[in-house]
């Protein structure tokens, strides 16, 4: 089969395009025939030796796909040959087929399409996790989301709103913004405004934000802690700027609103029973209409390496797509 691998810790271009070994499962997996698969802001650092984990070489990003199930590992009994699915795997997406633990996979319904299910899970499910697990967010609160127009970002706004929030999102131009509106958002800032610290509060009558979905870090990270309301939540989700903040902690003293970290692979592996709820309801919210798959672009599997560059740069709106 084809896949994309990564022989060392190198920039994205390093990555080829090669012939591999087929997978084949353990007891408890399955093979999935890959139809498509998610690109991610992580998968670029993964592959720099920049991510929390470092797999041994040589591997192949990407940790959603969608496709068809071709093999079965002995003790896998929910489910069957040629299943339409959604998977999640920490590694080997970029790929025509992929070896994944079966508690990882759910059925894909066939009123979405394969495209739109390998955007749904990362993406959304990282939205999903911060917003329902980590933030407690609740209907009237208020919620900023940094880097909103992004797959993640646009994904907390739409599940923001779904949720009973008031969704005010930042982004770094205007078309960005105008994606970031399409999708619910109520209020729409530019993080180059330098009056941003003054409007977020006027957004909020001076009160302060409740939860802020932080994906950028740097500057964007101390504004965000200086707009915070009391009993906030700040959730920590990324650093897509490149610049990994240092925390005034003194703040979340006087402010009383607490710093949370959001890292969905984590919480999808120690918590799988919790994973599949999410899940469910993040397919049923997508079959309502409340929540969807916003596609940049669709690419080859062969142009991996340009378009993981793409989301990286920050040069994406929403989501880009890899079809093996």
């Amino acid at each position: 089969m084809k896949a994309i691998m990564c022989h060392e810790f190198a920039p994205i271009d390093a990555l080829t395009y090669e012939e591999v070994p087929d997978p084949t499962p353990n007891e408890y997996e399955i093979i999935i025939v890959v139809a498509a698969c998610g690109i991610n802001f992580p998968d670029g650092l993964l592959v720099q030796g920049l991510y929390q984990m470092k797999p041994e070489h040589p591997f192949s990003p990407g940790s959603e796909v969608t496709g068809t199930i071709s093999q079965l590992g002995a003790k896998v009994k929910h489910l069957k040959l040629g299943q339409r699915v959604i998977g999640l795997t920490m590694t080997g997406g970029y790929a025509q087929k992929v070896a994944i633990n079966s508690r990882m996979v759910l059925p894909l319904p066939d009123t979405i399409s394969f495209e739109q299910g390998a955007g749904l899970i990362t993406a959304h499910a990282t939205a999903h996790h911060g917003l329902k697990q980590r933030a407690n967010l609740k209907k009237g609160e208020t919620l900023l989301v940094t880097g909103a127009s992004g797959g993640t970002g646009l994904a907390a706004v739409q599940i923001g709103k779904a949720m009973g929030a008031k969704v005010i999102a930042l982004c770094s131009s205007q078309e960005k913004l105008f994606a970031a509106k399409e999708q619910g958002a109520d209020e729409l800032l530019l993080s180059s405004d330098p009056d941003l610290k003054d409007k977020i509060k006027a957004l909020t009558a001076n009160k302060g934000v409740d939860v802020v979905y932080e994906v950028v870090g740097g500057d964007i990270f101390q504004t965000c802690a200086r707009t915070m309301a009391w009993n906030g939540r700040l959730l920590v989700v990324g650093f897509a700027s490149g610049s990994i903040p240092e925390f005034p902690v003194n703040l979340a003293l006087v402010k009383g609103f607490s710093v949370i970290g959001v890292f969905w692979g984590s919480f999808a592996q120690k918590e799988p029973a919790n994973f599949m709820v999410n899940m469910q309801e993040l397919l049923a919210w997508y079959e309502q209409g409340q929540v969807k798959v916003v596609i940049d672009q669709v690419y080859p599997l062969s142009q991996a390496p340009e378009a993981l560059s793409k989301v990286f740069n920050r040069q994406s709106i929403g989501k880009l797509i890899l079809t093996p």
